[in-house]
């Protein structure tokens, strides 16, 4: 696990430009010319990665999947599984991170609205952790008044989240459910869950804008983690093709 993460550090921008601008100054000091474009290459891209343009641009790649608005009702949803994303360290302890929050939220609005029970999914992010479904459970609780019928305890990523939630809702007899998660993962999520035999629903947290105007040109250091992001769902697509 922490091997795959730190790859998934290196192997894509911004550590990548990083690795790239560094390595075109060795060469270029050795001698090798070139070395000189490869840095100068490596340090635009990391301008353009910072760019609320860009980032937009490749977070909606993965979102023009997703139908935007409120999920269409009349599905035949026997329950709705929320996905976790990460967790925050305070000082207080370990509590849902915002991604998850943003989940959360979308998944307690969505059961108001249908009555359907809740599921949530997310095993330990490290050695010691809580699993990150009991915290969403103990969000959904505290901060949404909602209560949770399954929580899935052992999932270390979304290819686990699907194979475990169906499980329980199989034993439940149900064999539809809405699915939260963010529009930009939510096109990796329905295929995994679609593998399984469940007949997922998108039920997506808020779907963003691409930016326009002279400020989506001006880079952002948060836009680092949104490209990040994108880029390494892309990534993780892939993966979970050749999986399958």
């Amino acid at each position: 696990m922490i091997l795959r993460e730190l790859f998934t550090v290196l192997l894509l921008p911004p550590m990548l430009c990083v690795v790239a601008c560094l390595a075109g100054i060795l060469l270029a000091w050795r001698g090798w010319r070139p070395g000189l474009i490869l840095a100068a290459l490596a340090a635009i891209g990391q301008i353009l990665f910072a760019t609320p343009l860009t980032a937009g641009l490749l977070v909606a790649s993965l979102e023009r999947e997703v139908a935007p608005g409120a999920p269409a009702s009349g599905t035949g949803a026997g329950a709705i599984i929320v996905l976790g994303a990460e967790v925050a360290r305070t000082q207080d302890g370990r509590d849902v991170g915002p991604l998850t929050l943003e989940r959360l939220r979308t998944g307690a609005a969505l059961h108001r609205r249908t009555g359907l029970p809740l599921l949530v999914t997310g095993g330990a992010l490290a050695s010691g952790d809580e699993p990150i479904a009991e915290l969403m459970a103990q969000s959904l609780r505290t901060d949404f008044g909602v209560s949770v019928r399954w929580i899935e305890p052992r999932a270390r990523d979304t290819w686990e989240n699907a194979a475990l939630s169906v499980a329980l809702l199989r034993e439940a007899g149900i064999g539809s459910a809405y699915v939260v998660t963010h529009g930009w993962h939510m096109p990796r999520a329905l295929a995994v869950f679609d593998l399984r035999g469940l007949t997922a629903n998108a039920a997506p947290v808020r779907m963003d804008r691409v930016p326009d105007g002279f400020s989506s040109w001006v880079p952002r250091t948060d836009r680092w983690t949104a490209s990040w992001l994108a880029l390494r769902e892309w990534a993780g697509r892939v993966v979970y093709a050749l999986r399958a």
